[in-house]
């Protein structure tokens, strides 16, 4: 992309002024006719290398969109992208490589933001709605990623679907680990903060489900699913609650 400044101003002859090259003709300053641009200098190769590795991962998440990414071949995703099939080997080393990353691009964010919310001492019905809310917003920015991950979570490419059952599995952790600094909770073994872990991460991964099902034009329906996401949230923290202190 380039950015183009012209000031235009007409010869003694009134003739037109003259075409401005692009940013990859290389840099014009004044024309005879009395046009200036500014351009901005070409992208450097590291730049140029990042974009077409962009790209890969935005056509092979589009061909994918109806099937499983083991169904889409190299060859389609350089056809999409206008490259040769042997430039795919510069950016991965296989389509399956390419579904690895769209599973940690998928995850990253959302973790980050998961774990800012659960920063701090906030009460505990704040983190849960707190929570809820971020992952609607998450699902609503990365729509595409969450359906890949919707299809490909039980079929695919085995390594993509080990990818999301680790990814998974690095959320119960994280949230163990922040449930047993609950003082209700710190008393308890590690593996009832596990399982406890699970079921959260669990309900989330459902309201998920629900919310790329749900029709766009429905946000009644949206609604309505963050509510029963909350209560369920609650619920569970109310049974581990009462699991924690036996009457």
């Amino acid at each position: 992309m380039c950015s183009v400044t012209v000031g235009v101003g007409r010869s003694s002859g009134g003739s037109a002024p003259g075409r401005t090259r692009g940013a990859y003709d290389g840099d014009v300053s004044e024309q005879a006719t009395g046009v200036t641009a500014v351009v901005e200098p070409p992208l450097s190769r590291a730049a140029r290398k990042e974009r077409t590795r962009q790209a890969l991962l935005d056509a092979g998440l589009r061909l994918a969109a109806d099937h499983t990414l083991a169904a889409v071949s190299l060859r389609h995703i350089a056809r999409e992208v206008g490259i040769v099939p042997t430039a795919f080997y510069r950016h991965f080393d296989s389509v399956e490589q390419l579904g690895l990353e769209l599973v940690d691009a998928s995850f990253a964010s959302l973790r980050a933001m998961i774990r800012e919310v659960r920063a701090g001492e906030p009460e505990v019905n704040t983190i849960v709605r707190n929570s809820v809310e971020v992952l609607v917003e998450h699902v609503h920015a990365q729509r595409a990623h969450f359906h890949f991950i919707a299809r490909e979570r039980f079929g695919g490419v085995p390594a993509v679907r080990e990818a999301i059952g680790h990814q998974l599995q690095l959320f119960e952790r994280e949230l163990a680990t922040d449930l047993a600094r609950l003082p209700t909770m710190d008393t308890w073994s590690s593996e009832d903060l596990r399982v406890l872990a699970n079921l959260i991460v669990h309900a989330m991964v459902a309201t998920v489900e629900q919310l790329l099902a749900a029709p766009a034009n429905r946000p009644d329906l949206e609604q309505e699913i963050m509510r029963t996401a909350r209560r369920q949230l609650q619920m569970i923290i109310v049974g581990a609650a009462s699991w924690g202190n036996p009457r």
